[in-house]
């Protein structure tokens, strides 16, 4: 772990460009699925009446959910999988045993997923309360729910859990060193593990989804784009409580 990275162009710029482009399909899926008439799962979950519609219906959402994460996601991981790929094709060449990437990179999408599922089931017990609630009363709900849920998005990005959790996805170096196992199995466990820390330090700001709509590309971006900088950025944890200070402040007026 402590020697020195061979260069090799050709493997990163291929793993670079396979992300890329695995970002820019993810976003286009989410546009399409997004766009009016497209299935995006949510809008079905309070009707389906047999327990096969609530799988199938699971199972799209999770697909939506997937390319949304694909599509957030993958710019700021980029640097920690690129990081693996390197250091992996380096001891392939001294002949080591080769994982492949996409074994860490899965491990890192099953955390997600795992999210996706909590969130899908959050989704559908709010959908289904909802219907007991008159439609005067359903509209000041809503807006009292995507307030508070602005504001804990904006409280968490103060806590010292974010704080932690962000550091680790700073420093694709030193998460390897402390983080690394061998193996395929070794390298699932590392996304993981990797996955882990990318979930706390950004569900709060999923939260953020959660109250101005799942499918909202606006808010899509700015979030990518923020979470990007945090990761990134030397500055990134003083520029996610400016961010904090926002959600809270929008979130209160909101609510009152």
């Amino acid at each position: 772990m402590n020697q020195r990275f061979t260069s090799l162009p050709r493997e990163q710029l291929i793993t670079g460009g396979i992300l890329a482009v695995s970002t820019l399909l993810a976003w286009l899926m989410t546009v399409l699925m997004g766009k009016p008439g497209g299935m995006t799962g949510v809008e079905s979950m309070g009707s389906s009446d047999s327990m096969n519609e609530s799988w199938l219906t699971l199972v799209v959402f999770l697909l939506m959910w997937l390319s949304m994460m694909v599509a957030m996601m993958f710019p700021s991981a980029a640097p920690m999988i690129l990081l693996f790929n390197r250091l992996v094709r380096q001891r392939k060449s001294q002949g080591q045993v080769f994982v492949p990437t996409w074994v860490f990179v899965a491990g890192y999408l099953a955390i997600w997923t795992a999210f996706g599922v909590i969130a899908y089931l959050a989704i559908w017990v709010v959908q289904s309360e909802s219907t007991r609630v008159s439609d005067g009363g359903l509209l000041q709900l809503i807006r009292t729910g995507q307030g508070l849920l602005l504001i804990l998005a904006g409280l968490y990005q103060f806590s010292p859990l974010k704080t932690a959790c962000l550091r680790h996805c700073q420093s694709p170096l030193g998460f390897i060193a402390q983080h690394w196992r061998e193996g395929i199995a070794g390298a699932f466990r590392m996304g993981l593990y990797h996955g882990t820390y990318c979930l706390g330090c950004c569900w709060g700001l999923m939260l953020v989804l959660f109250a101005v709509g799942l499918m909202n590309l606006v808010a899509m971006g700015l979030l990518t784009l923020i979470i990007f900088i945090e990761k990134v950025s030397r500055h990134g944890g003083f520029i996610g409580r400016i961010v904090g200070a926002g959600l809270i402040g929008l979130g209160i007026y909101l609510v009152f």
